[in-house]
């Protein structure tokens, strides 16, 4: 666990990073982070926090806050209470501040130039922008940032000054220019500048370095440029020996064996430009780090090789790079470095020969010791890089076999392949180490745009920051194509540019760059061409479909092939990078990916197709939620139907898997009610809709379920199908009466009873009447409830309808308990306990328990009250239904407070409350307000 200042406030759980919401939960962090394992004051961090304008409930505030960090750290005890106030218990590096201090104060002290180098580098890599960049308006971190910024300056100016140790001026050069236009005051580094300059035999260019920085000092601050630079330019003025390159000496192991008789004195260093807006990428590097060869790397260990795979624009290229750079210096014999041009859309890919050719060429390798078959190439490049400590970068690599004969045999090399593919056979085979690149985090991209167009500028405009991101879709390639444009035009808010990105009708042309190699759809274009047909097609149908996922049954279906045949494909897509199986058998693909898959789908795929695919995928959904949904509650009427085609039929799965079922595809499924009815498929829309209810009410998602039945409603009016408008209504009544919404409950269930009259349906009159029994309930119009319960239960009888006979059994138990007629209730509840297992009904049981329950507590025994409640609460977490858990949790611990165990009752109503948290959070308040101390709430209905 980190809590990480150096840029925008976040922490890291697991190597997870979980941005933190909210101004003053920010400052707190904060404020706590930079006092790490110090007590800070409830008073100071009040006034710190709020900035000397604390509101009254400040300190009611400060520990909502306290209680959203501790869920955010998962950790209650990273902070801690200790009077007078609070502390940060994180370890001593649980701060990037507090390593980087270390770090930093490690590479100020005297000692060896490398080990200086390597402390400082890995301190600066900790910033991620400018520190707190997202708690402007605090005044207190505003300070402590600019402080961290002169932080940042020292290390950057000490890691300067060891490199130029280490002779590495002309890699510096750049840099080195750039900071001193960033910093033109600074006379450290543009002594540093021209000593770069000097080593390099540019004297002139170094001297003029000091008359220009003497101008400025003159010009806009009155002064001359202090002793030391002074002196500097004496030294060079008069070439003192001193200021020479130090020589760098590379030590090579004495060979065992005849040395080979080619030389070695060339010291490769081909790592491209790196790009100095680089952000975020914590979890890559640190795992590319893991990869680096102690110094001494004993005979016979392992050459290490890293696969850097991710989609296309998603940054591999960038973040392999951007390391190698870092780490440059732990490869005293060189940096090799090919594009292998695996995904290129001007050319095929590289013969690996070429590339090994290429490879000894830098070595120093004569042309005519050059051998022409890739064997011989292979062996000897193994040769010339035994005994060396190589990088080798081989970037863009089309397969596993492009890769082999570039690899090193002799330890202390390290490789680092760059795909589009995730080159599974180099890890299975050859032990690559797999480095996988997703889509950037929230706060990763808010750093890359941070890096490119400045902290105050993205500060600013919060809100904007979030559209851009968004409509990227987090890809680093699309993300830098519109940061590209602000750059170029700093006079316009960014807001403009989020704008326009969301005024295209297509989302691929927002992010068009102005050549290929920036290019959105040409970068995916390469991909798709490298495809088999099959699973090209599979990737166009996977844009049809409505949801945030697929599995393979709904792949299967939009493609219409069998499960097996769409595995096979979606395992090339998964390769390939163009899908993510995001968890076993979930496969999607980001925003910009479906975008470009859609453009595909309706130039490739005829509209005849493209509805037959969208047709199957909804008679797999309409078939495999039925067969579920009966499932997890046999109370529920509909049947499936028999799939239309085979790679839709699905069986129906055990409870269990049913309930997981519904856990993966209910997002899915509500996607997939709105687009049939969208396309007035209106037989699909009333049936999908009813097959989710059972879920979607367990669950809590009552504006979900209130949504779909009111589209299924609209379908079945369309249908002419009144029976299912008289069910549709009555669903709707029920939920609007489970939310408080009791005008709209009492004309939907009331029109059912009507409908169902005019129809002489009897089944359908008496779930009117047990609905209609629980709406009155819910108003507490306790009389008129047990009356609709008695007509439903009568009804149910004379149908011989075993299963809901119990459940309005229950039903009227429960009501004579609310009217305090408890001895009948409980007689009547313990009948239908009987009549729910002798059905199977286990969602009746469950309910029925929790009645039986409150009766006992009633009749003055709590003790058998909480032993029924237990019955209950294992039958609903059995069922997964989180709606009854929540109830009868806080029964549970209202017999558990008359029991006189306080704090089984404070746990029980805690845990209910934590549920209801999710979907209820009236009622949670009204389950927190039984808690010691709480303030009351006010109870709905």
């Amino acid at each position: 666990m980190r809590v990480r200042l150096l840029g925008p406030i976040d922490v890291v759980v697991g190597g997870e990073a979980r941005a933190v919401q909210g101004l003053r939960r920010k400052a707190v962090l904060a404020i706590l982070g930079l006092h790490a394992g110090e007590v800070v004051s409830t008073g100071r961090l009040v006034e710190l926090v709020w900035d000397g304008a604390a509101p009254p409930n400040a300190v009611n505030a400060l520990q909502s806050h306290l209680s959203y960090l501790r869920r955010t750290l998962s950790d209650k005890a990273a902070v801690r209470s200790r009077p007078p106030g609070y502390v940060l218990d994180v370890g001593p590096d649980g701060t990037d501040v507090a390593v980087a201090e270390r770090l930093i104060g490690a590479g100020l002290r005297d000692g060896d130039d490398a080990a200086r180098a390597r402390d400082l580098q890995r301190a600066l890599d900790l910033w991620r922008g400018q520190p707190m960049a997202d708690a402007t308006g605090v005044t207190w971190l505003e300070e402590q940032a600019e402080r961290l910024g002169q932080l940042w300056l020292q290390g950057k100016r000490a890691l300067l000054a060891a490199r130029l140790g280490l002779g590495h001026h002309a890699q510096l050069l750049p840099e080195l220019e750039q900071l001193t236009r960033e910093h033109p005051f600074d006379e450290q580094l543009h002594g540093q500048l021209m000593l770069a300059l000097y080593r390099m035999g540019r004297q002139a260019d170094a001297l003029s370095t000091f008359q220009r920085l003497r101008r400025t000092l003159r010009d806009d601050l009155g002064i001359e440029p202090g002793p030391a630079l002074r002196e500097l330019e004496s030294a060079m003025l008069r070439q003192d020996e001193h200021l020479d390159a130090p020589v760098q000496r590379i030590e090579v192991p004495v060979p065992t064996v005849e040395p080979p008789p080619v030389p070695r004195a060339t010291v490769p260093a081909q790592i491209p430009l790196a790009v100095r807006t680089f952000a975020g990428r914590d979890g890559q590097l640190a795992r590319l780090d893991a990869l680096l060869p102690a110094e001494w790397t004993p005979p016979g260990s392992a050459v290490f090789v890293a696969v850097v795979s991710g989609t296309a624009g998603v940054g591999k290229s960038a973040l392999a790079v951007h390391w190698a750079h870092r780490v440059a210096d732990r490869f005293p014999d060189g940096q090799l470095y090919v594009n292998l041009r695996g995904f290129d859309p001007a050319d095929t890919p590289m013969p690996p020969a070429d590339a090994v050719r290429g490879f000894l060429d830098a070595l120093g390798v004569p042309a005519e010791r050059i051998p022409a078959d890739l064997a011989g190439l292979s062996a000897l490049l193994r040769s010339q890089l035994a005994g060396r400590r190589v990088l080798i970068l081989l970037d863009n690599a089309r397969d596993a076999e492009q890769v082999r004969p570039l690899l090193p045999a002799a330890p202390g090399c390290l490789v680092v392949v760059t795909s589009r593919d995730s080159l599974t056979s180099l890890v299975a085979i050859e032990g690559a180490v797999p480095v996988p690149v997703d889509l950037l985090t929230d706060g990763e991209a808010r750093d890359l745009l941070i890096s490119r167009l400045g902290a105050r500028r993205v500060a600013a405009e919060p809100d904007a920051v979030e559209r851009i991101a968004a409509r990227c879709a987090r890809l680093p390639i699309a993300l830098a194509v519109v940061a590209g444009r602000a750059a170029t035009r700093p006079e316009l808010p960014l807001s403009a540019f989020a704008d326009e990105l969301g005024s295209y009708e297509k989302s691929l042309d927002a992010v068009a760059g102005t050549d290929p190699a920036s290019d959105v759809r040409a970068v995916f274009s390469w991909s798709y061409r490298a495809l088999s047909p099959a699973a090209a097609a599979v990737l166009r149908r996977m844009s049809l479909g409505p949801g945030p996922d697929l599995g393979i049954g709904a792949v299967a279906s939009l493609a219409g092939v069998p499960g097996r045949q769409a595995r096979t494909s979606l395992a090339e897509l998964d390769r390939a990078g163009l899908v993510v199986e995001q968890r076993p058998g979930r496969y999607t693909f980001h925003d910009l990916l479906r975008a470009y898959a859609t453009e595909l789908v309706e130039t490739a795929d005829a509209e005849a197709g493209r509805a037959a695919a969208v047709d199957r995928l909804l008679e797999h959904y309409v078939a495999t939620a039925q067969a579920a949904a009966q499932r997890l509650d046999p109370a529920r009427d509909p049947v499936p139907r028999a799939a239309r085609h085979p790679a839709i039929a699905v069986p129906a799965p055990p409870r269990e898997e049913a309930q997981a079922w519904f856990d993966d595809e209910h997002r899915s499924l509500l996607a997939a009610v709105r687009l049939a009815a969208e396309l007035g498929l209106d037989e699909h829309t009333w049936r999908l809709a009813a097959a989710l209810t059972t879920f979607l009410d367990w669950h809590g998602q009552w504006p979900e379920l209130v949504a779909t039945q009111e589209a299924a409603l609209r379908a079945l009016r369309r249908l002419g199908d009144r029976p299912g408008q008289g069910a549709a209504s009555c669903e709707l009544g029920q939920v609007y009466a489970r939310i408080g919404r009791f005008d709209e409950a009492h004309q939907y269930l009331w029109t059912a009873l009507s409908l169902f009259e005019q129809l002489d349906d009897a089944p359908g009159l008496a779930r009117a009447h047990y609905q209609l029994g629980w709406l009155q309930h819910a108003q507490r119009r306790y009389r008129e409830a047990l009356s609709h319960s008695e007509q439903a239960l009568a009804l149910f009888e004379r149908l011989g309808d075993k299963l809901w006979r119990a459940r309005a059994l229950n039903a009227t138990g429960w009501i004579m308990g609310q009217l305090g007629e408890y001895e009948r209730a409980l007689r009547r509840c313990r009948d239908a306990l009987v009549e729910n297992r002798e059905v199977g009904d286990r969602h009746g049981e469950a309910g029925t328990w929790d009645a039986v329950g409150y009766a006992h507590h009633r009749l003055g025994d709590p003790r058998q009250a909480v032993a029924c409640y237990g019955h209950a609460l294992r039958a609903y977490r059995e069922l997964g239904d989180r709606s009854g858990e929540a109830c009868v949790l806080c029964h549970l611990g209202d017999a558990q407070a008359d029991l006189g165990d306080a704090v089984a009752a404070a746990d029980a109503w805690k845990r209910s409350a934590e549920i209801l948290d999710e979907f209820d959070p009236a009622q949670a308040a009204v389950v927190r307000a039984k808690l010691p101390g709480a303030a009351p709430a006010t109870v709905r209905g």
